[in-house]
Formats: C-alpha cells, sequence, structure tokens
C-alpha cells in the first residue's frame, strides 16, 4: 500500500478517463490520493471528484504561487481562509503553497506575502504545510524560519536540492520531502542526496500528476499508480525492500496528515458547481 500525497488528477488532463485512473491506482496499492489546491477557479473540480471517491481522495487548500490573479489576492485568501474556518470542513493539509520564481521574479514579494498568510493558516489552524518552492530555497527558509515552533509540519514537495538545502529543509521539525518521479531519471542527482542527508524516515511519496512521470514513462502523462516505480528506486537507493519504503512512507503520510482512514464529507455549499 501506498499514499500518494500530491495528485492532481482533478484537472482536465485526466477527464477523459478518471475512473480508469482511479481503478489502475487502486489496482496499484493506492491507500489515499491527497489532491493539492492551485487557485480558486479550479477548487470545486478538485471538491468534487474527493466528493466521487471519499474512501480514496483528501483535499488540500490553498493558493499556488504561479496562479496569483491578476487582483483581488486579498479576496482569493479571505474566501479560502474561510472554508478553513467552517466546521467540520474536509481539508487535510494547507497546499500547494510557496513561491516560484522560475519563470517570473516580478511578484517576488507578493508570493512571499501570499506564502507566510497561508503559513500563517496552517500554524493557526494546525494543519500540515505542503510547499511549492522553485528558485526561491532562500525565500521559502526565510519565511518559514520565524514560524518553525508554531507549525505541526508539512512536505517540501517535488525537492530536488542538494545536500546541504535537504538539511537545511529537515531542520524543520515534522517536515518532510516529497519525493516522486524525478528520483528515476538517468541523470539525477537527487539519489546521492538522499543518501548522504536524508533518512528514509523523512521521506513521502508523491507523484504531482499529471507531471513528471518517472522513467520509462517521462515525458507522458503521470497518474498515482506510476508509484510502485518510485518505490522501486528508493529501495535501491536505500538499500531496503519495496516493502519497507511503502511501509515507513505510508506511515509517515498517515501520521503527517492524520488519515484515520474515514472518508470526509464534502459539504455541498463548497461545490458550487463541477466546471
Amino acid at each position: 500500500m501506498f499514499i500518494d500525497t500530491h495528485t492532481h488528477i482533478y484537472l482536465p488532463e485526466f477527464d477523459d478517463d478518471r475512473e480508469e485512473v482511479i481503478a489502475r491506482a487502486r489496482a496499484a496499492g493506492a491507500e489515499k490520493l491527497l489532491l493539492p489546491a492551485i487557485d480558486e477557479k479550479t477548487l470545486p473540480r478538485l471538491l468534487y471528484t474527493c466528493q466521487q471517491w471519499p474512501d480514496l481522495c483528501a483535499p488540500m487548500l490553498g493558493l499556488h504561487p504561479t496562479e496569483l490573479p491578476e487582483s483581488d489576492t486579498g479576496g482569493v485568501l479571505e474566501r479560502m481562509e474561510a472554508m478553513l474556518a467552517m466546521p467540520g470542513h474536509p481539508f487535510v493539509a494547507v497546499g500547494e503553497v510557496g513561491v516560484d520564481l522560475y519563470w517570473d521574479t516580478s511578484r517576488e514579494e507578493e508570493q512571499i506575502r501570499t506564502f507566510r498568510k497561508q503559513a500563517e493558516w496552517a500554524a493557526n489552524y494546525s494543519l500540515p504545510l505542503v510547499i511549492h518552492s522553485r528558485r526561491a530555497h532562500c525565500q521559502i527558509v526565510d519565511t518559514l524560519w520565524p514560524l518553525r515552533h508554531k507549525l505541526r509540519g508539512g512536505i517540501f514537495h517535488c525537492f530536488g536540492g542538494t545536500t546541504d538545502e535537504a538539511r537545511e529543509l529537515l531542520a524543520f521539525e515534522g517536515f518532510c520531502l516529497g519525493i516522486g518521479g524525478t528520483v528515476t531519471f538517468k541523470k539525477s542527482l537527487l539519489p546521492s542526496v538522499l543518501c548522504e542527508a536524508v533518512p528514509l524516515s523523512r521521506i513521502v511519496l508523491e507523484t504531482d500528476a499529471p507531471y513528471l512521470a518517472p522513467t520509462p514513462h517521462r515525458g507522458q502523462r503521470n497518474e498515482p499508480a506510476y508509484i510502485p516505480l518510485v518505490v522501486e528506486k528508493l529501495s535501491e537507493v536505500y538499500g531496503v525492500t519495496t516493502e519497507e519504503v511503502e511501509a515507513v512512507t505510508t506511515s509517515t503520510a498517515r501520521k503527517l496528515f492524520w488519515l484515520s482512514g474515514f472518508p470526509q464529507l464534502i459539504k455541498p455549499e463548497l461545490i458550487k458547481n463541477k466546471v
């Protein structure tokens, strides 16, 4: 069994065969699929997907750094936080949030402010924080450091940094590194970084589907059923069985997200339309 801690199967890339993708995930051993939000307009699709498969899919809530609206970012954040304030809300984490300076640095300060605000949600509502970081390691660390004793943990999603960066991130107690298809890439330096600096107990599995499919599917659409390929590579990296990789990472994810195994109900008012 495994938990895919980061998959976007609610996006249009899966509209033609979502049921088959879910079936393949179950057949491959998926215990849970955790769905990170990216913006306000796709949130109804995310919640509808979780409503359709409540025993398998669980939602997160957040505004992705590359999806900041042209205006009214504050309004979007207010509406999202109001959902977190609802008693019995279904969200298992604040995510996917962070800072991304790969393509555009013009809104860096706004990205950082937005990330800080959402990190404060995680602290205030006692939820794990799922962090997107691209060309922004220092900004992420500097923003999180003042909150380090208030946060209950989280994931540095799609980690691909250096040994020193891994050690710096793991200094945040309760945080793990999200490892997916990139660890299987032929020229990836990630295996050596993991061996040198990252205990297996500080890793969780993820796909980031539909992106970053593992070898031999690189360049194709990714999906949760490919997680066993990541497990196989990690078993080589750490010199343990695939069963141990699955057991350790699944246990870590369960504890991090307080996953009880029971479906959480999605209130109809949260799903305005399926889109």
